[in-house]
Parts: structure tokens; C-alpha cells; sequence
């Protein structure tokens, strides 16, 4: 089947009762629950967006000719990812960037899986049937154009116990083996997007402890209605969210994440991808194509959000024709980001390289280092916000408040914007300031920026570790040149 629409993902979460717990109970119907329904048609228009951009959100299947969102490409040219690039901006800016993991990003996790044959086969072809499956689910989600979430991360029971595995129940583990799979137990987080998600996939977030046995070395996918599967939300930022001008992010962007319980579940075997085999575990998310394929979706993501959060900066500082230096340096300081990120992005895509296998990917070099600062930068930027909005941020009036044409009067009297701008506009100026940083989803968000795809310490760690020769090189080439120039010279 080609891509789908808004309302037929909509069917598809209506069509499969999952078991998922939001408050005191569980959620008969995701697309109806109050505080569920506004990130669901949310997430429904981005399936539309597909068709009304189609000329940059859709391309024919390789195979069959139907049209399939393009997030699921392999790229196989600097080209492809220049139009790439086009759809996955199209998705970022459908939620100016707040949402993280919209399908695209799990379309461009699988499709950067599927696109490298080595690391998944393992030494000697040995998991061959694993990544066979690998490469027929990654068939099956591009042609029902699914929705995925997933989970890579152990709970964190006891930080100093944690770092065992041996006979360790918490984790994610077989259990034992069937006639049609294998049946798994345990506990994995967190499951972002889970209640708007067709099906839930697991692989490897971290390579697994010396003590760790074959039974922990899982990856799959099964269907959210899978029998045993279970999904605990967070509270929801959407539950005080009374309208879309009072709360213009919450009633619509809160993409939710889960504690997901694996309660003796049976994954079937040919959605089974790795089976006991650490080794093959410990190295499918090493240096691969996955890092820096998927770095560029995120960096999309995260650039639009920037860009959204640069725009809502000058809009406050309007709103109170604030000219100050400190206001202008803060926003020069935001821009910096900006370039900053749109020129990784840039030269990641002009030093692309050929895989093994024929995929396309950027250039990982040229990302790396903003994804190691990109949670500094967000919570900067959320700091300059809240520095720039101050008291202002707590007295924006609400749309009940507006509607009264008394009340509307007085604040058109006693706190308009500047330059004429109406109470109403500065309102909502900063009614979308405070639901960006100060509010339920703008906790959430910071937080997730300071963690998702792991956080500054580890890629800061990870960059050194993966590019420090080169740079060393060119390093010593200088020193070296310097010293001996200055030997000549003494």
C-alpha cells in the first residue's frame, strides 16, 4: 500500500487496543482521550503533509513503484539527501521542532539498518536470518507506512548494582522459546510516542556488561496490541491545556513517552532481528551508517526548533520595543546557534560518503560536534527566553479573559503591546513563550533535549574517541611545523 493519510493512522491506532495507562487508567481509544487527542491529529496532519508536499515528503518504492514517504530512503546519492533534507524539514517544521519523534525518525533509523548489511549479519554471516528480517520489516513499515516507537534504554534500579546483569530480572530478557518465536520479560524506557505508535521495536541503546548473558542480546518488533505488552505515560502536558491560545503547544505537541513492560510476551520469529548473540549486539550501534544517517533528521529537528525559538525571541522583544544591548547580544548569541547548525548540516552533506553496502550518508564528522552541544545550546536558549520574557511571561492574559470585552478593554488600555501592537497579540506572544520553557511540555522538552540521542558528556567522549586521529594529525603537522620553523630561526 503507498503512504498513508492523516485519518488512516488515525484508524490504524482506533484498530489496535493496546494497554496503555494514562493517570489511574487505561486509554480505550488514543485518538479520543482529552488529553491524547490534540498530539494524535497532530501527528495525523503530518501524514497529510505527505500529500500536500508530496513533490518532497513522497517517492516511488524502489521495488514497487508506489509512492512511500521519502524518510524511508537508503540514499544512494548526495542528491537523495539534498531531497531528503526538503521532506524531513517539511516534518520538523509541522511542529516547529518540539516534537522529537515524529515517524520520521524511526523511519530513518530502520532505513540506515537496512541500508548496511555488515554490522547486523555479524562475523561469518552467523545472525543472517536476524538481519534478513531486519531488512523485511524494514520493507513491511516504508509500504504500510507505520509508526513506530521504541525503546533502548535498561530502568535505573540501583546505580551500583545496575551495572550487573547476572541474573538481573529488570532488564529486557528471554524468558524461553515457542513453536512461533521467543516469549521475553522485563522492562525497557522510554517508549516516546508510545500511544501513537502501529508497532514497538527494540535494539540496542549501549553495548551490554561483562557479566551480561545471551538471553539480554535482544532486538524486534511486534505490534502495540502484542499480548503482555504494557505502557505506563508520564503525566500528560496536555491535562491543563484548555484551549490553543492559552496553551498553543500543549494541546498539540505532547508526543509522550512510556515505561514499557514486557509481561512474558511472545515476539514472533521472523520479526526477530538479533537472538542471544552479544557479539552482534555489542556492534550493530558502533561506528555504523545508523549515527550519521540518522544524525540528520535530528539536526533537521533540532535546527527548526532553533529557528522557531530565535523567531520567538524577536517577537517578546517587539512586543516590549526592547533594544537593550544585553537583548540584542542574546539574540546574536541564538543566530550563532543557528548558523552554526545549518552549516553542519551543509557540510555533512557536500562530504558525504559511500558505505559498503552503497548507501549515501553525511558526513558524521561535520555533526557530531553539534550533537554533543546541542543540549548546552537548547537550555541556553531556554534560559534567554526566560531572561527576555521575565515577569512578562506570568502576566499574559488568557483567551476567557480577552473574550470579555470589559477586561479586553482595560488590558488594550494597561498593557497593550509596543508600537500598537494589541493586547491580544502580546498575549499570545507570550502565552507560546511560557508553554515553550516554562510550562509542564517545556519541562519535558528540556529535559528530553539534554538526553535524547545521549547526553553532551558521552558524545563529547564519543567524538574524541572517533576523531581524534585525524585531527591529532593535522594537530601535530602544525606543531611540528612551528617548532621547526622556530629552531631555524633561534
Amino acid at each position: 500500500m503507498a503512504a498513508r493519510t492523516g485519518s488512516e493512522f488515525l484508524d490504524g491506532l482506533r484498530n489496535r487496543k493496546r494497554e496503555v495507562w494514562l493517570g489511574d487508567e487505561p486509554v480505550d481509544d488514543v485518538t479520543a482521550h482529552p488529553q491524547l487527542a490534540g498530539a494524535a491529529k497532530a501527528l495525523a496532519s503530518v501524514f497529510d503533509l505527505h500529500y500536500e508536499h508530496a513533490d518532497e515528503c513522497l517517492m516511488p518504492d524502489p521495488e514497487t513503484g508506489e509512492s512511500i514517504n521519502i524518510s524511508h530512503m537508503i540514499p544512494r546519492s548526495i542528491d537523495d539527501l539534498k531531497r531528503r533534507h526538503r521532506g524531513l524539514r517539511r516534518v520538523a517544521e509541522s511542529s516547529v521542532g518540539i516534537m522529537g519523534r515524529t515517524p520520521d525518525y524511526m523511519n530513518v533509523t530502520f532505513a540506515g539498518f537496512a541500508g548496511e548489511r555488515t554490522p547486523w549479519l555479524g562475523p561469518d554471516g552467523k545472525n543472517e536470518r536476524g538481519h534478513d528480517n531486519l531488512r523485511n520489516y524494514q520493507r513491511l513499515i516504508a509500504r504500510d507506512d507505520l509508526s513506530l516507537t521504541h525503546t533502548i534504554v535498561h530502568p535505573t534500579i540501583d546505580r551500583v548494582k545496575d551495572t550487573s546483569f547476572a541474573g538481573n530480572p529488570v532488564p529486557l530478557h528471554k524468558i524461553g522459546e515457542t513453536a512461533n518465536g521467543i516469549v521475553v520479560r522485563g522492562a525497557r524506557i522510554l517508549a516516546t510516542l508510545a500511544p501513537f505508535a502501529d508497532e514497538m521495536t527494540v535494539y540496542p541503546g549501549h553495548p551490554l556488561p561483562a557479566d551480561a548473558t545471551d538471553e539480554y542480546a535482544l532486538s524486534f518488533a511486534i505490534p502495540m496490541d502484542t499480548p503482555g505488552l504494557i505502557f505506563l505515560c508520564r503525566d500528560s502536558a496536555a491535562a491543563v491545556a484548555s484551549n490553543s491560545f492559552d496553551h498553543p503547544l500543549s494541546t498539540r505537541f505532547d508526543e509522550q513517552d512510556a515505561f514499557a513492560i514486557f509481561d512474558d510476551v511472545e515476539v514472533p520469529r521472523d520479526r526477530v532481528f538479533i537472538n542471544g548473540d552479544i557479539e552482534v549486539y555489542n556492534t550493530v550501534m558502533g561506528p555504523t551508517a545508523w549515527w550519521p544517517n540518522i544524525m540528520q533528521q535530528t539536526t533537521i529537528r533540532a535546527l527548526t526548533k532553533l529557528e522557531f525559538a530565535y523567531g520567538l525571541a524577536v517577537k517578546m522583544a517587539e512586543a516590549v520595543n526592547d533594544v537593550s544591548e544585553r537583548t540584542l547580544e542574546s539574540l546574536g548569541e541564538m543566530l550563532g546557534y543557528i548558523e552554526l547548525t545549518r552549516s553542519s548540516l551543509i557540510a555533512a552533506v557536500a562530504e558525504a560518503k559511500t558505505w559498503e553496502d552503497g548507501g549515501v550518508y553525511p558526513d558524521a564528522r561535520a555533526m557530531h560536534p553539534i550533537r554533543s552541544i546541542m543540549p548546552d545550546w537548547m537550555v541556553r536558549v531556554n534560559e534567554i527566553l526566560k531572561v527576555l520574557g521575565s515577569h512578562n511571561l506570568l502576566a499574559a492574559a488568557s483567551a476567557g479573559q480577552l473574550a470579555d470585552p470589559r477586561i479586553n478593554a482595560l488590558m488594550n488600555e494597561l498593557q497593550p503591546g509596543a508600537n500598537g501592537m494589541s493586547a491580544d497579540e502580546r498575549s499570545g506572544i507570550y502565552r507560546v513563550a511560557w508553554d515553550f520553557v516554562g510550562s509542564m511540555l517545556g519541562s519535558r522538552n528540556e529535559l528530553y533535549e539534554r538526553n535524547y540521542l545521549a547526553s553532551s558528556k558521552t558524545n563529547r567522549i564519543g567524538s574524541q574517541m572517533m576523531y581524534s586521529p585525524a585531527n591529532k594529525a593535522r594537530g601535530d603537522e602544525l606543531v611540528k611545523k612551528l617548532l621547526a620553523d622556530a629552531r631555524t630561526r633561534a
